[in-house]
C-alpha cells in the first residue's frame, strides 16, 4: 500500500496502480473483521473512480457497486439505494450490456426495499421485467430468468399490497412456464442459477436484520460481491439455523396449533439462506438442497390442513419457491405442476 502511494502523481499509472492495492487492502481488512477501515479503503477507491470517469467523461464510475454493498453490509440502506442508482442510470442508456445492468437492477431493487422505498423498488422492478421479457423475446437472454423476474415481481407487488397487479404478473410468469414445460430453454446459461439463488430472498422469505452493529449480506448480489468476514458469519449462522429448526419440529408435531406456523417461517428462512450458499459453491447446489423445498412444501401443507388463511398462503410460498427451484434444476414439469398448486392456493387457478 505504502509504494503505491508513493508513487510520482505524475506518473500516468498512479491511479490504477493505487486503487489496485487499495481493493487488495480493503479485502484483507475485511477478512480481519476491521470493517470500518476496509469500508473507508473503498470510499478511497471510489474517490478514484470519479476522478478518473471526470477525466474520461466514462459514465460508470468505477468502485461504486462496492461502494454500495458495503453500506448496504452496514446497514445504510437508504445511501447504498441511491449509489446504485446512479451507477443504474449510467448503465440505461447502454442496455442490458451482456448481463450486467440486470446483476445491477437487482442490488439497486433490493436496496431500495431494504430502505423502505417499496414504490421506486416497483417501478425498478418492472424495468427489469420488461428488459428480461425483451431479451428472451430476442433470443438475447433465458426465458427462466424472465420467469424469475416475474415471480419476484409479483411476490412485491402483493408485499404492497397490489395484489390485483400481482395477480395479473402471476398469469403472465403461467403462460411464460407452461412454454418452458413444452420447449424448455432456448438459451441456457450457468448464470441462471445464480440469478435465481439472488431473487429468491429477496420478497420477504429472509427479511431478519441481525443484531445492531452486525453486519448482514447485502440483498439483491451474489456472495461473490460479499465482504468475506460476512461470508463466514452466513455460512455459520447455517449451524444454529439447523438447530433451532430441529429443536422446534418436536414440540410442532406435537402441538400445530401452537408451533407449526414458526416452524414452516423458520424452515423457509433456512432452506432459502441454504440455496443461496450451495449455489455459489457448487453446480451440484441441487443435491444439497432438493430435501429442504420437499419438507417446506410438506410443512406448509400440514399447516395449510389445519384451516387457516395462513397455512394456504404459506403453502402457496413454498410451492412457489419450488416452482422456482424445479427451473433452476431444469426441471420443467414438476415446476410447472407446482406452479399451477400454487395458484390454486391462491384462488387464481385458471
Amino acid at each position: 500500500m505504502a509504494a503505491a502511494r508513493s508513487i510520482d502523481p505524475a506518473e500516468p499509472a498512479r491511479e490504477d496502480v493505487l486503487y489496485r492495492a487499495l481493493d487488495a487492502c480493503q479485502r484483507q481488512l475485511y477478512t480481519a473483521g476491521r470493517r470500518v477501515e476496509g469500508l473507508a479503503m473503498r470510499a478511497e477507491m471510489l474517490a478514484i473512480g470519479r476522478a478518473q470517469a471526470a477525466l474520461s467523461r466514462e459514465p460508470e464510475v468505477k468502485g461504486l457497486h462496492d461502494w454500495a454493498m458495503g453500506l448496504s453490509e452496514e446497514g445504510r440502506y437508504a445511501e447504498s439505494a441511491d449509489a446504485m442508482a446512479e451507477l443504474v442510470a449510467a448503465m440505461l442508456p447502454r442496455g442490458p450490456s451482456g448481463g450486467a445492468l440486470a446483476w445491477s437492477l437487482l442490488a439497486w431493487i433490493a436496496a431500495l426495499a431494504d430502505a423502505g422505498r417499496f414504490d421506486e423498488a416497483l417501478a425498478a422492478f418492472a424495468t427489469l421485467v420488461s428488459m428480461e421479457a425483451l431479451e428472451a423475446a430476442n433470443d438475447r437472454g433465458s426465458m427462466a430468468c424472465h420467469l424469475y423476474s416475474l415471480i419476484g415481481y409479483a411476490r412485491m407487488l402483493d408485499t404492497c399490497g397490489r395484489g390485483e397487479q400481482a395477480a395479473a404478473v402471476r398469469q403472465e410468469a403461467l403462460a411464460l412456464l407452461t412454454e418452458l414445460a413444452a420447449t424448455g430453454e432456448r438459451r441456457w446459461g450457468s448464470y441462471q442459477a445464480s440469478f435465481w439463488a439472488v431473487l429468491l430472498p429477496l420478497c420477504g422469505a429472509d427479511s431478519e436484520r441481525p443484531a445492531p452493529g452486525e453486519p448482514r449480506p447485502p440483498s439483491g448480489t451474489t456472495p461473490m460481491r460479499w465482504s468475506p468476514d460476512v461470508k463466514q458469519r452466513y455460512a455459520d449462522s447455517l449451524i444454529a439455523l439447523r438447530e433451532e429448526v430441529d429443536n422446534l419440529a418436536v414440540p410442532a408435531a406435537e402441538d400445530p396449533e401452537q408451533h407449526l406456523a414458526e416452524l414452516v417461517r423458520l424452515h423457509r428462512v433456512l432452506t432459502v439462506r441454504c440455496a443461496t450458499y450451495w449455489e455459489d459453491r457448487t453446480h451440484l447446489f441441487a443435491e444439497k438442497v432438493r430435501s429442504l423445498f420437499d419438507e417446506g412444501v410438506s410443512l406448509a401443507r400440514q399447516l395449510s390442513q389445519q384451516q387457516t388463511a395462513d397455512g394456504t398462503s404459506a403453502l402457496a410460498e413454498t410451492l412457489m419457491d419450488r416452482t422456482t427451484f424445479h427451473v433452476a434444476a431444469n426441471e420443467f414439469e414438476p415446476a410447472l405442476n407446482d406452479y399451477r398448486r400454487a395458484l390454486s392456493c391462491l384462488g387464481e387457478a385458471n
